[in-house]
């Protein structure tokens, strides 16, 4: 026994009405055919021309380099293997590349020496041990350890007082490391905060600042 089917299609209100064909052939022995709507709006695909930036109606969002400390300094000379310690290093010493991309790092010389004095404290240590195992992640660089006063005093004390600095921490270096660090005082000719206020008072804070020893990991011979 053959169905009668009927194909009826409700339309929207206004749109033109279809003509009804009735058959009595199976549906699945109709033809199936796909005509665009009259009046349907047209669909173009087309490329994108917005500058490439993020967008959610309001002010354009771009992705930026954070302007945070770097974590990690010359990597290509670091050993694999000390990836992850030397990122570690580097964030807890505050270690700096130079104009030259040479790393520095800074310990104050109120932490590593009492007032006036050129033998290293005992709560020193702990800075030091970090810093000579961040210097073990540039294995071909040199070392230069430079010391530094603040601007109280005669000259001639003060580049001897930094030398002697200097040269304690390159012997806490050397018996770490094995390498032979240079020390070189350089007094106060180097401050890096004011000695003095504006005024021309003394500024404790901005001297406390110049009084430093300065590790140098410096740049191998083949990259000079």
């Amino acid at each position: 026994m053959r169905l009668l089917l009927a194909m009826v299609c409700v339309l929207p209100l206004g749109a033109q009405a279809l003509d009804v064909q009735r058959t009595q052939r199976p549906l699945a022995q109709q033809q199936t055919v796909l005509v665009p709507a009259r009046d349907a709006p047209s669909s173009t695909l087309a490329p994108n021309t917005l500058s490439g930036s993020l967008t959610s109606g309001g002010p354009d969002t771009s992705l930026q380099s954070a302007n945070g400390p770097q974590t990690l300094l010359r990597a290509a000379e670091i050993p694999p293997e000390r990836i992850e310690r030397t990122k570690v290093l580097t964030m807890e010493l505050k270690a700096q590349p130079t104009p030259q991309q040479e790393i520095t790092i800074d310990l104050p010389a109120d932490v590593l020496f009492d007032f006036d004095k050129a033998d290293l404290r005992t709560d020193a240590m702990p800075s030091l041990e970090k810093a000579a195992e961040l210097t073990k992640s540039y294995p071909d660089a040199p070392l230069t350890v430079r010391g530094h006063t603040d601007a109280k005093g005669s000259d001639s004390y003060n580049d001897a007082l930094s030398l002697r600095r200097a040269d304690a921490v390159a012997r806490v270096l050397k018996d770490r490391t094995g390498r032979t660090p240079r020390a070189e005082g350089l007094g106060k000719r180097e401050p890096i905060a004011a000695n003095t206020t504006p005024d021309g008072q003394d500024n404790p804070q901005g001297r406390q600042q110049n009084r430093r020893v300065q590790i140098l990991i410096g740049l191998p011979s083949t990259n000079r």
